[in-house]
């Protein structure tokens, strides 16, 4: 299971990131930065990008953060890194439902992009152990 989440965040982050970099109008700073590495002609399609791949992204990452609670059980590492595609959902429905205004959703989108990709090279480095009780972990004298 946690193989799967880790795999699962990571493919949202990157989906995440790249479907920002097709919006020129919403994101301008995302879309310089993927149109200087070659992926400006994502420009066409950016309202499925916006409306609907960028949402999925978001929401496979935040599903793999809170599965990932299974794993580890640690609520403060669960939190934290399910703060940034919650803040990725935020700032696009923000935009695209126009409950926000714009700079405060721009705002949310792009905090919540760093914070993902933060996170994701936390957990990639220093990845999660499962915290364990005495009720399911086993001293090394009572495995004899």
């Amino acid at each position: 299971m946690s193989m799967v989440s880790r795999v699962a965040e990571k493919t949202g982050v990157i989906g995440a990131v790249v479907g920002s970099f097709s919006c020129a109008a919403c994101f301008p700073a995302a879309a310089s930065l993927g149109a200087a590495i070659g992926l400006g002609f994502l420009s066409q399609w950016e309202g499925l990008f916006m409306h609907w791949l960028i949402p999925s992204f978001a929401a496979l990452a935040l599903l793999a953060n809170l599965l990932g609670w299974f794993a580890h059980r640690r609520w403060q590492r669960t939190v934290l890194t399910c703060l940034g595609p919650f803040l990725v959902l935020l700032g696009v429905f923000g935009m695209t439902q126009h409950f926000l205004v714009r700079d405060w959703s721009r705002g949310l989108f792009y905090s919540g992009l760093i914070l993902m990709i933060l996170f994701s090279l936390w957990d990639f480095f220093w990845p999660a152990h499962p915290r364990c009780t005495s009720e399911v972990c086993k001293s090394p004298e009572q495995s004899r």
